[in-house]
């Protein structure tokens, strides 16, 4: 078993292999941290590549005159001429503050 280290190339392979796993630039523990991070970024385009087709659809559907009127009558509350409007809210769905 000694034989082995008293060859320097044994050695100088041992040496090397320990600084390119933990000491080097490019080592093994900075690689798996990148490789993690790159998971992360695809994962938040994934993300952002859905949110930009459900806000294309929304787009589609206020350029049309009937999607731009019903976006008008639920966000903002307005309405035509001779018409009343009339907001129902449920039990569930109203804020109470809770002064105790």
């Amino acid at each position: 078993m000694l034989s082995y280290f008293k060859n320097i190339f044994v050695i100088i392979i041992i040496v090397f292999s320990i600084w390119m796993l933990f000491f080097d630039s490019n080592s093994l523990l900075i690689h798996n941290e990148l490789n993690r991070e790159i998971e992360t970024l695809e994962d938040e385009k994934d993300y952002y590549r859905k949110e930009i087709k459900k806000d294309n659809k929304i787009i589609n559907e206020l350029k049309k005159e009937e999607g731009l009127e019903k976006f008008a009558r639920e966000e903002y509350y307005m309405k035509r001429e001779n018409e009343d409007i009339y907001i129902i809210e449920y039990q569930d769905s109203l804020k109470v503050e809770d002064n105790e």
